[in-house]
């Protein structure tokens, strides 16, 4: 209830923010110079806000996205507004193992720092669909490639933590749609099964797969004593290309809650938030709405199915590269 009230009336909480904070205000005063930074889906929406910001802050910013020439109109969009932006664009299409692979090859082969990795990039309430390696669309976008995409750049993160003694971060885009799922949270035995798909359901589940992940990771990552941190948000309720599979049905609803909506801008706020503000300097294995740590659902808690997430997603990989 709290949650919706401050939503409702953009009232601070104890970070002091809220929901109508803007990406700049939460980054206001901070000097991001020293920092790399890849954004996943980030030549549009709040992905390309989180990367006009962070620029603006003084972090090189890599866009990693699947439409290069959208990538190139979002690199023009804002050299237009800070000249001195260091931005770079790679291709990047997160439901392919081979494009996550091969993007990673070309990263490392650029011999560049990796301080901040934001997992923004999604699709939302596709129809049933398999991808070429064959997973579910929803779920092999918005989790399997992130997870993946980590995975392989985690080394390059340690040693950049290691040798410049800067934290490094990793933020995954999750949603308040968690909580809708399927019966079982996460369909582990059933992830491709087109009887019983929801379009809604997939997309909730995937979400709670991106909490999982960033949950498991942070445990991983304090065992190991490794300085990182892992974490999840939810943007807000945004009207963004994502929503293409469903722009009537959207249209519909903000009419009826257009007090919950934000823009672009206070929809990046959150990501911006945990990417670079100073206190969270620490805070890991933790889930943030409207720039202040929110309860996730009680599966989005569970560390026995964040463990088997995890091994069921190393599965799944493992059997799309022998294929």
């Amino acid at each position: 209830m709290v949650g919706i009230f401050s939503l409702v009336t953009g009232m601070s909480g104890p970070s002091g923010f809220g929901s109508s904070t803007t990406a700049e205000q939460v980054t206001e005063g901070i000097d991001a110079r020293n920092l790399t930074a890849i954004i996943t889906g980030g030549a549009s929406g709040i992905g390309l806000e989180t990367a006009r910001v962070l620029s603006l802050r003084k972090a090189h910013v890599i866009i990693a996205a699947r439409n290069m020439e959208s990538a190139k109109e979002a690199k023009q969009i804002i050299l237009q507004g800070n000249e001195s932006a260091r931005v770079d664009i790679m291709k990047l299409d997160l439901c392919s193992v081979k494009s996550v692979r091969l993007f990673v090859e070309n990263f490392l082969a650029l011999d560049l720092p990796l301080n901040i990795l934001i997992n923004n990039a999604g699709v939302m309430f596709c129809p049933f669909q398999l991808t070429q390696d064959g997973i579910e669309m929803q779920f092999a976008t918005n989790h399997l490639g992130h997870f993946l995409l980590t995975n392989l750049l985690l080394d390059k993160m340690k040693q950049t933590a290691k040798t410049t003694g800067i934290e490094g971060r990793i933020i995954n885009l999750s949603s308040i749609a968690h909580t809708y799922t399927y019966e079982e949270g996460i369909r582990l035995d059933d992830i491709n099964d087109q009887i019983g798909y929801s379009d809604k359901k997939a997309y909730g589940q995937s979400k709670l797969a991106n909490i999982l992940h960033a949950n498991e990771l942070s445990r991983r990552l304090k065992e190991e004593g490794v300085n990182i941190t892992a974490n999840s948000v939810h943007p807000g309720v945004i009207m963004t290309p994502l929503m293409r599979h469903s722009t009537l049905l959207m249209s519909f609803l903000k009419m009826f809650t257009f007090y919950i909506w934000k823009n672009v801008p206070q929809g990046a706020a959150t990501t911006c938030y945990v990417a670079l503000h100073p206190s969270l300097k620490g805070v890991t294995g933790k889930y943030f709405l409207d720039c202040n740590e929110f309860q996730p659902s009680a599966f989005a808690s569970n560390g026995i199915l964040g463990r088997k997430l995890w091994d069921f997603s190393n599965k799944l990989i493992n059997s799309i590269s022998k294929a």
